[in-house]
C-alpha cells in the first residue's frame, strides 16, 4: 500500500514554500509520494488569476526535480468548483491500495469548520496541518501537526512583486521564474 499525500492549491504560481512543505510532510510521515493537485476554481477564492494550462506547466517544473513529487489533475478534469470531499472519494475509487494524507497550512486548519462535508471529510481522509506564521494549528478535528521551517512565502505577494516588477529570485524554482517571464504571467515587464 503506498502512502500519498495530498497537496491541493491554485499554485498560481507554485513557490518553494509548497515544495518545503511537501518534502517536510513526506519525510516526517514516511509518504511515498505527495501529488500535487491544482484546483480548476478554487471554492474558497473568486478565481485562479492566470489559465490552467500555465498553472499546470508551472506545477510541472517545479516539482520535476523531485522523483516523489507527482501532479495529478483530477480537479482539472471535473472542472467548475471542486470540493475535497469529491476528490478524495474519486481518488479512493481510483487508488482503492493507497493511503492518503491531506496537506493543508494552519490558515486552512482555522478555515476546516466551513469545509464542504467537513465531518464525512475527516472520516475519508486524515488532515496534516502545517505551520504558517500569524496562524495556529488549532482546530475541534484530530489532524496530524508537521512543523516545518517557517517560509513566509505566498502566491499573492509573488504576483503583486511581479506587477510591481520587483525579483521573485529565490521565490519560486528557478525553472518557475522563466516560464513566468516567457510568458509574461501576472504583469512581469522580464527585466529582472
Amino acid at each position: 500500500m503506498k502512502r500519498i499525500g495530498i497537496l491541493g492549491g491554485t499554485f498560481d504560481p507554485p513557490h518553494l514554500g509548497h515544495l518545503i512543505i511537501a518534502e517536510e510532510v513526506r519525510l516526517a510521515l514516511e509518504l511515498d509520494e505527495v501529488w500535487f493537485i491544482p484546483t480548476y476554481t478554487p471554492p474558497h477564492k473568486d478565481s485562479a488569476k492566470t489559465g490552467v494550462d500555465d498553472r499546470i506547466r508551472m506545477t510541472e517544473l517545479a516539482i520535476e526535480t523531485n522523483p516523489h513529487f507527482k501532479i495529478n489533475t483530477i480537479e482539472i478534469k471535473r472542472s467548475g468548483k471542486s470540493y475535497t470531499i469529491d476528490t478524495m472519494k474519486e481518488l479512493a475509487t481510483l487508488h482503492p491500495n493507497h493511503e492518503f494524507y491531506f496537506i493543508i497550512g494552519a490558515d486552512m486548519v482555522e478555515y476546516l469548520p466551513k469545509w464542504q462535508d467537513i465531518d464525512e471529510l475527516v472520516k475519508l481522509v486524515p488532515f496534516v496541518g502545517v505551520k504558517r506564521s500569524g496562524y495556529e494549528l488549532e482546530t475541534e478535528y484530530d489532524i496530524f501537526t508537521v512543523n516545518i521551517p517557517l517560509i513566509d512565502i505566498s502566491s499573492t505577494e509573488i504576483r503583486k512583486r511581479l506587477q510591481n516588477n520587483r525579483s521573485v529570485n529565490y521565490l519560486v524554482p528557478e525553472r518557475v521564474y522563466a516560464y513566468i517571464r516567457g510568458e509574461r504571467l501576472y504583469g512581469d515587464k522580464g527585466s529582472n
